[in-house]
């Protein structure tokens, strides 16, 4: 099988996405690095084929996005279904909170992927 993981044609992206985080990604971040969250490695700005996930964590194929208002208009539904269909067939399960979640409620953000933790 290919390779789809963090591809080399993608590195200058993900890299300009951890430079330019947005607020809600990092308060989500510090919450996830250093195995804060039951020992597990959470990456940033992971990619699988051509897209790239706000938060990934290998060993359990988790995937956290962090939805700004980007994702609201027709458009960015419409992208939002292909690319989590996409990530899914990888077997990533996808979990997706607002920036509004997060800011008014990060501790709930991170029980609800507490609950995805063995």
């Amino acid at each position: 099988m290919k390779h789809v993981f963090n591809t080399k044609d993608v590195t200058f992206i993900r890299q300009q996405l951890r430079n330019q985080m947005p607020k809600p990604e990092l308060v989500i971040w510090k919450l996830l690095r250093g195995r804060q969250l039951k020992g597990f490695k959470f990456r940033r700005q992971f990619s699988i084929g051509r897209y790239v996930l706000d938060f990934y964590c290998p060993k359990l194929k988790l995937g956290i996005e962090i939805d700004g208002e980007s994702h609201y208009t027709t458009e960015g539904k419409a992208n939002d279904i292909i690319r989590q269909e996409v990530i899914e067939n990888f077997d990533v399960t996808l979990l997706r909170f607002t920036n509004t979640d997060v800011m008014e409620n990060s501790e709930g953000v991170i029980l609800e992927i507490m609950k995805h933790l063995p």
